[in-house]
């Protein structure tokens, strides 16, 4: 299920092609699916505002962030149909849009997919490489540009100077 933030600016709200509501749950299902993960996921499209408190609230850090992931903790009566949650801010996925010369509702897509990997136990932060391979080879079969991990771990490129 797609939710977006009733705080959405009318500009900075997803449109245009692939970034319909529709359009992204049809992604998150196909995502899931490839992913493997069972239960139903929510991903609210937010304003950095809103992940800069949750990142604050969750985890200690007083900045706006891309994409949090919230998994079930299945405590409650018929949690166990229900995966967890994801939070995307709309503001940061479309700079990192422009940045990378791609559309918002592809940036989105990369953000889902990374989320839905940390909602299925990966973590990139401690598990050396294991969620940077699935991610990679879900990015191929899922038709996405380079993932999260891999632009964190890129160098930047040297600026050359003088003439050729």
């Amino acid at each position: 299920m797609i939710l977006l933030d009733p705080e959405l600016e009318p500009k900075t709200a997803p449109r245009g092609r692939g970034t319909s509501t529709r359009a992204l749950a049809h992604f998150l299902a196909q995502a899931q699916a490839a992913v493997r993960l069972q239960g139903q996921v929510t991903v609210l499209l937010a304003t950095d505002a809103v992940l800069r408190d949750l990142n604050a609230r969750f985890r200690g850090k007083n900045k706006p962030t891309d994409v949090l992931s919230f998994p079930s903790t299945n405590a409650a009566p018929g949690a166990e149909k229900i995966a967890g949650d994801l939070a995307i801010s709309v503001e940061t996925a479309q700079r990192q849009a422009d940045e990378r010369n791609h559309p918002l509702a592809t940036e989105i897509k990369v953000l889902i997919l990374h989320g839905l990997l940390h909602l299925a136990g990966y973590d990139h932060e401690i598990d050396d490489g294991r969620m940077r391979r699935r991610e990679r080879v879900l990015r191929a079969k899922l038709r996405l540009p380079q993932g999260l991990i891999e632009r964190a771990q890129q160098k930047p490129a040297k600026k050359r100077s003088g003439r050729r």
